[in-house]
C-alpha cells in the first residue's frame, strides 16, 4: 500500500522519503514548492530523491504531485484520483508546513492556511477514505517559556509565544479530535530543530555555514547564550517512519538530548569550515524561547527510537553538501530577520 507523503520537497520530507523508498514503501508524494524560501532548494531535494530510483522504479516507487493543501477542493479531489491510481493509502504523514517563528509574526495568516485549514483538510479525506494512520509534523515551539527542563510530552503548551506555535498547536488538536470522533491512529511528533544537507537557508547551521564560509556577518538575535536541542535530519526520518505503526493517539518528542548554547554553535561551524565567524549582533526576539531540550524517554521506549548521529558529524556533513553544492547554495537568500 503507498503512502501519502506531503511537504516532500522539505528538509525533513526529503529524508523521509528516501527512507520510505528504501524500507520498500511506495510515496505518494505532495508538494506545492512554494517560494516561502528559494524552490531551487526543494527541487534539488525532489532531484536527489528520484536520483535514488532507477528505470521503472522511479515510475512506480515514487510520484510528485503539485498542490497546496490547503486547497479544500485540489486535496479532496487529488485523494480521489490518487488512491485510484495507486490503490488505498496505508498512511498520511503530514510534514507540509509554513515554519518558522520571526515569519509568522509577520504574516501568521498564510501559516494558519497551511498548518491548521492544510491538516483539517487531510484528516478529512482520511475519515473519508478509510486512511488508518495519520502523522502529524509539530514542533518543540509549543512548549513556550515557562515549562522545566527537559520538555516532557506531558508538559504545559497552552502559552505558545509565537502564530507558528499556535497554528502547530491547533493542528494537533484537531487530530485528537479526528482519532476521538473517528478512530484514525494518530502521531504527533514534535521535532526539535532539526538540520542537515540541504537545510533549510533561514535556520541557524545553513545560515552560519554559509555566512561563514562566504566570509559574511552572521546576524544573531540576543547574546548567543540561548541554547537549542539540534536534531540531524536522518535521525528525525528514522523517527517519523517509526512512528508509522498502530499507537492510538500518541505525542512524541524527537530531539538530539544534547543542547548547546549558539556561540558555541558558532565556534565549531567556524573551525569545520576553517574561517573566523564575523559576528553582528541584534536585539533578542520576544518570539524565541530562550532554550529548548527534548525529554527522548518516551520515544526511546515506545518506538525503539534514539538519535543516531552527532552534532560534530551533523555538522560535517552540512558543511561537506555546502561545498559540494556552493554554485547553488551561496546563491540562496537566507531571509534573515
Amino acid at each position: 500500500m503507498p503512502t501519502l507523503l506531503t511537504g516532500a520537497a522539505g528538509l525533513i520530507g526529503h529524508s523521509v522519503a528516501k527512507h520510505l523508498l528504501h524500507a520498500g514503501h511506495r510515496v505518494v508524494a505532495v508538494d506545492d514548492l512554494n517560494d516561502a524560501y528559494d524552490p531551487r532548494l526543494k527541487q534539488w531535494r525532489i532531484a536527489d530523491i528520484e536520483r535514488t530510483l532507477s528505470g521503472s522504479d522511479a515510475e512506480n516507487g515514487f510520484r510528485l504531485f503539485r498542490a497546496d493543501i490547503a486547497d479544500k477542493h485540489i486535496v479532496e479531489n487529488g485523494f480521489a484520483e490518487w488512491q485510484a491510481a495507486f490503490g488505498p493509502f496505508d498512511a498520511v504523514i503530514n510534514l507540509a508546513a509554513r515554519a518558522g517563528i520571526r515569519a509568522s509574526v509577520a504574516d501568521p495568516w498564510v501559516y494558519y492556511q497551511t498548518n491548521v485549514v492544510g491538516t483539517l483538510n487531510l484528516l478529512e479525506c482520511c475519515r473519508r477514505f478509510d486512511v488508518p494512520k495519520f502523522v502529524l509534523a509539530s514542533s518543540s515551539s509549543l512548549y513556550g517559556a515557562d515549562n522545566p527542563l527537559p520538555y516532557r510530552e506531558d508538559a504545559n503548551t497552552d502559552r505558545p509565544l509565537s502564530p507558528y506555535a499556535a497554528s502547530k498547536k491547533a493542528a494537533e488538536t484537531l487530530a485528537y479530535s479526528y482519532h476521538h470522533l473517528h478512530g484514525i491512529d494518530v502521531s504527533v511528533l514534535r521535532y526539535f530543530t532539526v538540520y542537515g544537507p540541504a537545510g533549510r537557508p533561514d535556520m541557524a547551521v545553513f545560515r552560519f555555514v554559509r555566512r561563514i564560509a562566504e566570509g559574511e556577518p552572521i546576524v544573531v538575535f540576543g547574546d548567543g547564550s540561548q541554547s537549542r536541542d539540534f536534531t540531524y535530519v536522518d535521525d528525525i526520518a528514522k523517527g517519523t517512519v517509526a512512528a508509522m505503526k498502530p499507537l492510538g493517539f500518541e505525542t512524541f518528542n524527537l530531539g538530539g538530548d544534547h543542547p548547546i548554547a549558539l556561540s558555541e554553535l558558532i565556534e565549531r561551524i567556524g573551525k569545520l569550515v576553517g574561517r573566523k565567524p564575523v559576528l553582528e549582533y541584534r536585539p533578542a526576539h520576544p518570539a524565541d524561547a530562550t532554550a529548548t531540550w527534548a525529554d527522548i524517554s518516551k520515544a526511546k521506549k515506545v518506538l525503539g527510537w534514539r538519535p543516531e548521529v552527532s552534532l560534530e558529524e551533523g555538522l560535517r556533513r552540512a558543511v561537506e553538501w555546502y561545498r559540494e553544492n556552493r554554485e547553488l547554495a551561496r546563491t540562496i537568500p537566507l531571509g534573515d530577520r
